[in-house]
């Protein structure tokens, strides 16, 4: 059995999802995909299904009732995985905003390493990020900037969504804790492994906007975002973390 699961959460990706998952397979280290999708009305789950003739026993899903948030479809594939016995367990986007080929680099991190949690990291050497807004690139910039001087953490990317946990880290957050669904989700799980003592490294990568379907992004998640970071460091303070 392969070590390795990538979770993929889906909602209208119809557009992207075969090339996605063609492009996972064609690594050289044997990852599985679990692919959890919110119900999409535009077909993605039945091309997953599709797909699953040809990639037996790798390509897995799993068709949630509605669209209930990134941070909730996250836990969702964790447990799964948990449950599935793989040792590293990866966040991926399905927009190719993160590239496949960096799986590989996150996953030497943590074997080979010593992380316990690999974060493929848009600013640790610079601002590698293309096709996006100046303003884009501000806001996630600086909310990165606002996370350290808030919680401690010397994370240069807080909010990046492109990861690989040690089956350790998961079963230790208590996944059932999770609050948040956004931006703030992406926060969360890197400040409870930091409040753990887990090994955090960033690798660089570089970050390319979608080209196809639509971002997900909404002043709900930012709102999340701001305020979640000082409600996580408030509950840190007093062991309610």
């Amino acid at each position: 059995m392969a070590d390795c699961l990538v979770v993929i959460p889906t909602y209208n990706e119809i557009e992207n999802i075969e090339s996605i998952i063609r492009a996972v397979f064609t690594l050289s280290h044997p990852f599985h995909i679990l692919i959890v999708d919110d119900n999409s009305p535009d077909g993605t789950a039945e091309k997953v299904v599709e797909l699953q003739k040809e990639f037996r026993d790798k390509l897995h899903l799993s068709v949630r009732k509605k669209k209930s948030g990134l941070g909730t479809a996250y836990v969702h594939g964790f447990k799964w995985a948990l449950k599935h016995q793989y040792e590293f367990i990866f966040e991926m986007d399905a927009d190719f905003s993160h590239n496949p080929n960096d799986l590989e680099k996150l996953y030497s991190s943590c074997k080979n390493d010593s992380a316990d949690l690999a974060i493929g990291s848009r600013y640790v050497t610079g601002v590698n990020v293309v096709n996006w807004p100046l303003s884009r690139v501000l806001l996630s910039y600086f909310a990165s900037v606002y996370v350290r001087m808030i919680t401690g953490m010397k994370i240069m990317d807080a909010t990046a969504g492109f990861i690989c946990y040690k089956r350790e880290v998961l079963e230790t957050l208590k996944l059932d804790r999770i609050k948040f669904i956004g931006y703030a989700f992406q926060i969360e799980m890197k400040y409870r492994a930091f409040a753990k003592g887990f090994v955090i490294k960033e690798v660089p990568v570089i970050f390319t906007d979608r080209t196809k379907g639509q971002s997900k992004m909404s002043g709900a998640i930012i709102k999340e975002a701001v305020f979640g970071v000082i409600s996580l460091r408030f509950r840190k303070m007093f062991n309610r973390l």
